[in-house]
């Protein structure tokens, strides 16, 4: 294990500490990035930091993924709604749970980086934590505790897409490590649900190929993206170019104990663990809307 010395150490290296002085909590430049983040999250749902990632913490951090790109899991299963759940033959043919896209993108689940990786560290250091909750404006943040899926890679093939989706928890941070060639845009239409309405009759218009409240977004190499993502709908289109797409994701939650459920975990990553099994049975949501 690192020192905390070390590891804050290893952690500015890793951001652009300059632009981005989060540890510091008392840093002008530090409450001018939040207060910039919040109007942002409030207008549609989505802010990102342009060059978070400083250049070497680029090339280490792609450097750790592009080792475990092998290891990526691709679902046998090409299709999915936008909630990972199963068909309801009982609901109309047009309702959002029975439209099956395709999803062809794969992931590098969270046990293949231990602790001594610069990703995990990064993770799992407070300031970035503390940085995150000022930015959503949240008193407390805490890791998601999913075992499989709280720190991930999307791995974006050629020719491969990850359809039309909203995300288990509030809110998810992501960092671009390395874009598509051309295509692997992320989209997204802000705000088409809420904790207390589905809105099944938009969503099912967006399906539909409704893109007038679409936002497309530029995201280059290094930029930290947060993302309202349990409420905003989703996707990232085709892989047009030669090269993969790599995308780091990190998940928070605002209370302990949040993990995804049992049939979405297997669907997208492959597998599950006792852990999944056990949260079934006692279930915690802030909400009442499907996952």
């Amino acid at each position: 294990m690192m020192s905390d010395k070390n590891e804050t150490t290893l952690c500015r290296t890793l951001i652009d500490h300059q632009r981005y002085p989060i540890d510091n909590l008392e840093h002008p430049e530090r409450r001018c990035v939040i207060k910039e983040c919040r109007k942002a999250l409030a207008g549609d749902g989505c802010a990102v930091l342009n060059g978070f990632i400083s250049p070497s913490g680029l090339e280490r951090l792609l450097t750790e993924v592009e080792e475990r790109k092998p290891l990526a899991y691709f679902s046998k299963s090409k299709k999915t709604n936008v909630y990972f759940s199963s068909d309801d033959p009982s609901l109309p043919p047009d309702h959002p749970q029975r439209i099956f896209l395709e999803r062809t993108n794969g992931f590098v689940t969270s046990d293949h980086f231990d602790d001594n990786t610069a990703a995990r560290r990064l993770y799992y250091w407070p300031p970035l934590t503390q940085f995150i909750a000022d930015c959503l404006g949240k008193e407390t943040l805490y890791i998601y505790d999913d075992p499989v899926s709280n720190m991930i890679v999307n791995v974006g093939k050629p020719g491969s897409c990850f359809n039309w989706h909203f995300d288990t928890n509030e809110f998810t941070i992501t960092m671009l490590l390395k874009p598509a060639a051309s295509g692997g845009h992320f989209e997204y239409v802000p705000n088409l649900r809420s904790a207390e309405d589905e809105n099944y009759e938009a969503v099912s218009r967006v399906l539909k190929g409704d893109d007038t409240q679409t936002v497309r977004l530029d995201l280059n190499p290094g930029d930290l993206q947060l993302f309202l993502g349990r409420f905003s709908l989703h996707r990232v289109t085709e892989n047009t170019g030669e090269t993969d797409r790599l995308l780091l994701i990190m998940s928070f939650a605002e209370r302990p104990g949040m993990i995804g459920s049992q049939y979405r975990i297997q669907e997208l990553y492959g597998k599950v663990t006792d852990a999944h099994i056990a949260a079934e049975r006692n279930r915690i949501r802030n909400d009442g809307l499907m996952d």
